[in-house]
């Protein structure tokens, strides 16, 4: 009797830690599109041989990240010919289909496609990185819609390749595609056609997101010269605010700091601002409560989208103009103080976790670091990638996802 107990216990505890760590990661940046993951019962601290590794999965080049769904990895990847939409087994990391969505996309800052695939609804939805806009059937990868959103909207790509991380608003996907009578698109999911377009101009590099500021469900665009409030349903412009960046270079996405209020922080020198978004009489306003620019920032986040964890950020600090220095910095919400900084820690990318900050270094190594505003603790350090990576960690269901140009890298973090 004893030991039918001691199972019964055994075996509940099992379960309640895997339905601790159930959570897909279905687009960019996560459940919530801010860089946080849900789960809990992570690994808090690597073991001396790294964590341990589930399995490697061989692409091509490519800068998007991946997406997890109902037991499925997607992402985008270039051969010699083509741009892929690809599904891997999540246990495996076997091939479940690929689908040809554009012809190879070649720049001069790197190679195929940047935009990381969104899942929704059976639905995958991709954007390449000449700015093809595709659907498609998650299950199978059969296209079931495709535009050229540059080309149809008459657009200037941008510079560095298109990189906008299809958004979910209702039936609306919607991307920044940079044309004079829409820096920002909606289109229909169901069917690809357009709904509306919003703003004018460069499209930047960021990806927009949905928050609810000042009462009011918009989409918010960060778009290469300015930030924009959109109705998501009509198109409309709420507000905007002026933020131009040297070369359209503005990246990150917004984040939202409390029920009005969001940061946007741009690289190039630039620095960051926290908009105070109100109703007014004839619509929204959007003026700086603070801000902290130039050579002196406390905040530059070049590519990185900060982390908002307990009234901090926790970021990456970019100086010079895409200069070679990095700093992780905790910036304190309250007044804007960094509170603390560690120089030189090199170009990163960050997700947050069972109060953990997962980073991805430039060089392919797996960084754990307490997210606490009472100073830098590195945990653990760990090579796993062999190639460069700008992209931050994905984590799903107990496991963490890497990917360079090379391959996607799955990594068991569960607590054992």
């Amino acid at each position: 009797m004893n030991r039918a107990i001691s199972n019964l216990i055994s075996l509940a505890v099992i379960l309640a830690s895997a339905a601790a760590q159930s959570a897909d990661w279905p687009q960019f940046l996560g459940p919530n599109r801010n860089g946080i993951s849900s789960e809990t019962n992570l690994i808090d601290a690597f073991p001396d041989t790294g964590p341990k590794i589930l399995w490697r999965s061989s692409l091509g080049v490519g800068m998007a990240n991946v997406a997890v769904v109902n037991g499925k990895v997607f992402t985008l990847y270039q051969d010699d010919s083509s741009q892929y939409a690809v599904a891997l087994d999540e246990e495996t990391g076997d091939q479940v289909w690929r689908t040809s969505v554009a012809p190879k996309y070649n720049n001069g800052q790197g190679n195929g496609p940047r935009a990381t695939p969104t899942v929704h609804d059976g639905t995958v939805f991709v954007f390449s990185g000449e700015g093809v806009l595709a659907a498609l059937s998650a299950a199978s990868g059969d296209q079931l819609w495709s535009v050229d959103t540059v080309s149809s909207l008459k657009a200037k790509p941008a510079d560095y390749g298109m990189a906008s991380s299809p958004l979910i608003a209702g039936d609306a996907v919607i991307v920044q595609v940079g044309s004079k009578q829409g820096a920002v698109a909606a289109y229909n999911r169901n069917d690809g056609k357009l709904i509306w377009t919003a703003g004018s101009g460069a499209a930047g590099y960021s990806s927009p997101v949905v928050l609810t500021l000042a009462g009011k469900q918009q989409v918010v665009a960060f778009v290469g010269a300015s930030v924009l409030g959109i109705d998501p349903d009509s198109g409309d412009l709420l507000w905007s605010y002026d933020y131009e960046t040297e070369y359209a270079c503005n990246t990150a996405s917004p984040v939202q700091l409390d029920k009005s209020s969001l940061l946007i922080s741009a690289g190039e020198n630039h620095g960051s601002t926290i908009l105070k978004i109100e109703s007014a009489a004839d619509g929204f306003t959007a003026a700086s409560a603070w801000s902290s620019l130039g050579n002196s920032s406390v905040l530059r986040a070049e590519w990185q989208t900060p982390i908002l964890h307990d009234g901090h950020l926790f970021a990456m600090d970019n100086i010079g103009s895409a200069g070679p220095i990095t700093n992780l910095v905790c910036v304190r919400i309250a007044d804007g103080e960094q509170v603390w900084m560690k120089p030189r820690f090199g170009k990163s990318n960050l997700t947050m976790a069972d109060g953990k900050l997962f980073i991805s270094t430039a060089k392919g190594e797996l960084v754990l670091v307490k997210a606490t505003p009472s100073g830098f603790e590195e945990v653990s350090r760990a090579e796993v990638l062999q190639k460069m990576t700008r992209q931050a960690p994905v984590i799903a269901n107990g496991r963490l996802y890497l990917r360079d140009d090379r391959e996607v890298v799955c990594l068991d973090v569960r607590k054992r």
